[in-house]
C-alpha cells in the first residue's frame, strides 16, 4: 500500500492493563505469547481504538467500551490520562487523552512528529477536540506531507478478527458485490473480495484456492455468483463445492475452523495488504496442521506486511524464531511486554523446539501461581 509504513516502535501509557509501555520495538513479524488475562487482547485493543479514530468514532468506540473509566488503567482516580507515541517510517504520531465529564475522552494533545530531517520538528493538531483531527489535516493543502503519511499509514493498518461464525455471522450473510474495496476486519465481505480477486487477481485467487485445499483436504473452490436484485444492486454469498461434486454447499456446511482458516489464508495472502496486520489468536478452531500451515503463511508473507499475532499454540509458536516473540506478563497487576534475544537460548533450542520451550516456561509467558 503506498504511503504506508509499518510500526518501529510504540509507547503507551494508561491503557487498560497496560500502565507503562516504553519504546516496544516492533519487528516484521511479531507474536505475541502469555497467559490468559496478561494484556495481550489489550494491546490488540489499542489498535482498534486507532482504526475507530481514523474514522472518526473515538466517543463511539469509547462508550461501547463502557466509558473512560474503563478504558485508563484502573480507572480515572489512578490514571488522569492515556498518552501515546507510534513511530513509523520517518513519521510519529502522538496523542493524549483526558477523560470528560461524560466519561468520554477530550484530546489533550494530538501532534505530528517528522524525523526525515536533520532536526526532527512537531506539528502540533490540536487539543480540547473529542475526535482526531488527522483526517481534517489530511485533507487540507499543505506543503508538509506529514498529516497525509501520517493518516495514510494509521488509516492502513487492520486488526482481523475472525472469531464469529455463528449462523448469524457476516461471513455467512449475503454481501454486495461492490463492497470489495478491502478485505473487513471480520471478512463480512468476503464473497464479495473473493469474485474480485478471481475477477482480477486469478494467480491470486488460485494460490488462495490451493492453500485453501491443503487445510481442508474435500474443498475444491468457491462458488461466487452474484445475483441482481430488482434495485439493481447486485449481492453475493460465500458458497463453495467439494471434489467430484458440482453441488454448491452453504458456508454453513463448513466447520467454524475451516471457515477461520478460509478469511485467514485471504487475509495473508490479499493483494496490496495492509502496512500492519493484527490478529488475536487465530489458531482458535483449526486442526494442528492447518495451525502449521498458518504459522507458515504469517513467516512467509511477513515480508509484504507487518504482522502482530496474539496466541497460545504451540504449533504456530514452532514456526517463528524466538526473536519473533514478544512475552507478556504481569507485573505489580499491570502488563509488562519483553523482547527475546534468540542468542540466550542457544543451547536450548539444540534439544527443544520453541514450542516446548514455552510449555516448560524457560520463555517466559505461562501461568505463574
Amino acid at each position: 500500500m503506498e504511503n504506508s509504513n509499518p510500526i518501529k516502535k510504540i509507547t503507551i501509557k494508561g491503557f487498560k492493563s497496560i500502565r507503562d509501555l516504553d519504546e516496544l520495538e516492533l519487528s516484521n513479524l511479531n507474536a505475541l505469547i502469555g497467559a490468559n488475562g496478561v494484556g495481550k487482547s489489550n494491546f490488540v485493543s489499542y489498535f482498534k481504538m486507532l482504526g475507530e479514530m481514523m474514522d472518526q468514532r473515538l466517543q463511539v468506540w469509547t462508550k461501547k467500551q463502557g466509558g473512560a473509566d474503563r478504558i485508563l488503567t484502573y480507572g480515572v482516580k489512578i490514571t488522569p490520562r492515556l498518552e501515546t507515541l507510534v513511530e513509523f517510517g520517518e513519521n510519529g504520531y502522538k496523542f493524549s487523552l483526558e477523560p470528560t465529564a461524560e466519561d468520554g475522552f477530550t484530546f489533550a494533545d494530538e501532534s505530528f512528529i517528522y524525523q526525515g530531517i536533520k532536526t526532527p520538528c512537531k506539528l502540533v493538531l490540536s487539543s480540547g477536540k473529542s475526535e482526531s483531527m488527522l483526517l481534517k489535516k489530511n485533507s487540507e493543502e499543505s506543503l508538509v506531507k506529514v498529516p497525509e503519511n501520517c493518516y495514510s499509514s494509521i488509516s492502513s493498518w487492520k486488526v482481523f478478527h475472525f472469531h464469529d461464525t455463528s449462523d448469524t455471522a457476516g461471513v455467512k450473510r449475503l454481501c454486495s458485490l461492490h463492497d470489495n474495496a478491502y478485505l473487513r476486519s471480520d471478512a463480512s465481505n468476503l464473497a464479495a473480495f473473493l469474485y474480485l480477486l478471481r475477477e482480477k487477481y486469478p494467480d491470486l485467487y488460485q494460490k488462495i484456492r490451493k492453500t485453501v485445499r491443503l487445510a481442508i483436504p474435500f474443498f475444491d473452490d468457491f462458488v461466487l455468483r452474484p445475483q441482481a436484485l430488482p434495485s439493481g444492486e447486485e449481492q453475493i454469498r460465500l458458497l463453495w463445492k467439494q471434489l467430484d461434486s458440482d453441488y454448491p454447499f452453504w458456508p454453513s456446511q463448513l466447520s467454524d475452523g475451516s471457515i477461520r482458516f478460509i478469511c485467514l489464508a485471504t487475509a495473508l495472502l490479499q493483494p496490496n495488504p495492509p502496512s500492519t496486520i493484527v490478529i488475536d489468536e487465530p489458531e482458535l478452531g483449526l486442526h494442528p496442521y492447518a495451525i502449521t500451515l498458518l504459522g507458515a503463511l504469517m513467516r512467509s508473507n511477513s515480508q509484504r506486511m507487518q504482522i502482530i499475532v496474539s496466541t497460545q499454540s504451540v504449533p504456530l509458536l514452532n514456526q517463528f524464531s524466538i526473536d519473533d516473540l514478544i512475552v507478556v506478563e504481569r507485573e505489580d497487576d499491570a502488563s509488562v511486554f519483553k523482547r527475546l534475544n534468540e542468542a540466550d537460548f542457544k543451547e536450548w533450542l539444540e534439544d527443544y523446539s520453541i514450542g516446548e520451550l514455552w510449555e516448560k516456561n524457560v520463555l517466559g509467558g505461562r501461568p505463574g501461581r
